[in-house]
């Protein structure tokens, strides 16, 4: 989740419609379009005295909603440099694995690095929900990390489309043990190529949203393969309940006016409300554009919720179809039909972007992992896909932090508490920011980078 201010809800929008390989799935063709166009328009761009408690906050953006869609502004971003020497690389995970022909492009696991002169701590950086190893707000904190001394490792997020293709095992995402082996296993793999170049004083993990889940799974994972034996890992607002914070974001697409169905005619008003109001060209306005934008507009926030949860749709939609063709299912495509890279995937595209992603976990991913569970309800195994799963873990290891907000939109009520309540200290809550909507914030940053440089020799 990302964009050109940093936010995170735009990366994956863009990542996931702006078809970087030309062959996923994409929706409608006029969906997409005027998607693109709005994306221009508005994307180009309580807790228990245990925890750390920010007062006085400086964050511009009180509203969860709109923190969510529009990011920090820049005159309240962190300085970073405008750019860093990151390289882009692949590496094939499964040389066994025969990639479908429709998927042509993905064989190979993209990442990127940014590696220190000198021995350095090393950071791993893990995407947030379908986002890229390259999206804007891993190149955020990739730049952030590499200014303040540490080798970089960028990595996507195990839904998005190359991952799936090219590092899952199962190709059926969304199991957190068996996501945080298929991340696992990457780690691994590049460190092998990455060992022969570098000195490495300690190795630490980040990530925001699912990222943070899929860190914390990592983490606990590491403790019994001792590979890498992190020294800090920070969660940034991580979901409590996996499946939870995904049927939020799925009824979400419930304020769209006249459901998704009606998603063109609503982007349309959008498009038109805009051109109204601002009374310039579309893309003017520089880097805080985005926020001119939602201050000339005053959208609601049942249009932003809109806008997020259809971001939401795409995504999953994306991941379900990948998912399906990978492990030839059948839930969007017949079982057995084999799809090449010439095949019209906008049937695919029509069904796809018409279920959700608790439709997927329902009626694809119980299903397809049941054999592993005989015993189990679909419902028991779905509750399970949580950070209280692995709770004893996450009270009594030290090497965890917690960065989060109080009004985060993917939490139920009453959810923020599991992280007071379960980390202690080891929790910064912050009175808002939406979700992931203060993360390039300065004061954010800054306490982003305190967390790795305490302890660390070098």
């Amino acid at each position: 989740m990302q964009l050109v201010t940093g936010h995170p809800i735009h990366a994956t929008i863009v990542s996931l419609i702006s078809d970087q390989t030309g062959n996923h799935v994409t929706i409608k063709k006029s969906t997409q379009a005027r998607f693109f166009g709005l994306c221009a328009v508005l994307f180009a761009s309580l807790t228990c005295a245990s925890a750390v408690t920010v007062e006085d906050y400086g964050y511009p953006i009180t509203d969860r909603f709109a923190a969510t869609v529009v990011g920090t502004p820049v005159e309240f971003q962190a300085q970073l440099p405008k750019s860093i020497p990151l390289k882009g690389k692949s590496i094939t995970i499964f040389p066994g694995r025969v990639t479908p022909d429709v998927f042509f492009y993905g064989s190979e696991l993209l990442y990127s690095v940014a590696l220190q002169d000198s021995n350095a701590p090393l950071i791993f950086i893990i995407a947030g929900t379908g986002g890229s190893h390259d999206g804007t707000t891993n190149m955020n904190m990739a730049k952030a990390f590499y200014q303040a001394g540490f080798h970089v490792v960028s990595t996507s997020s195990p839904t998005y489309n190359n991952f799936v293709i090219a590092a899952s095992k199962t190709g059926v995402v969304g199991h957190a043990e068996k996501d945080a082996e298929d991340i696992y296993r990457v780690f691994e793999m590049i460190w092998a190529e990455l060992k022969q170049d570098i000195q490495v004083t300690s190795f630490n993990v980040i990530g925001p949203s699912l990222g943070a889940f899929n860190a914390a799974y990592v983490s606990k994972l590491d403790e019994e393969r001792k590979a890498f034996n992190f020294e800090h890992v920070l969660l940034i607002n991580p979901p409590v309940s996996l499946y939870n914070s995904i049927s939020l974001l799925d009824r979400m697409t419930q304020d769209i006016p006249g459901g998704v169905d009606n998603f063109d005619r609503f982007v349309n008003n959008l498009m038109h409300a805009y051109a109204t109001m601002a009374k310039a060209p579309v893309g003017s306005g520089g880097d805080n554009f985005l926020y001119q934008v939602y201050e000339k507009l005053q959208l609601k926030d049942e249009q932003l919720a809109a806008l997020i949860g259809t971001s939401f749709r795409l995504s999953s939609s994306t991941l379900a179809f990948t998912a399906d063709v990978m492990a030839d299912y059948g839930y969007i495509k017949p079982k057995g039909l084999v799809l090449d890279r010439y095949s019209n995937l906008q049937i695919y595209d029509d069904v796809a972007v018409r279920l959700g992603f608790t439709d997927y976990y329902f009626e694809f991913f119980y299903p397809f992992y049941k054999a592993d569970y005989p015993n189990k309800t679909q419902n028991e195994v779905i509750a399970e896909i949580s950070l209280r799963s692995i709770e004893d873990y996450l009270r009594n290891t030290q090497k965890i932090t917690v960065m989060h907000n109080v009004d985060d939109i993917i939490l139920e009520p009453g959810e923020i508490n599991f992280f007071s309540e379960v980390f202690g200290e080891r929790a910064t809550i912050y009175p808002y920011g939406g979700h992931i909507g203060n993360i390039n914030y300065r004061d954010n940053v800054a306490h982003m980078l305190a967390t790795f440089s305490q302890g660390e020799t070098q």
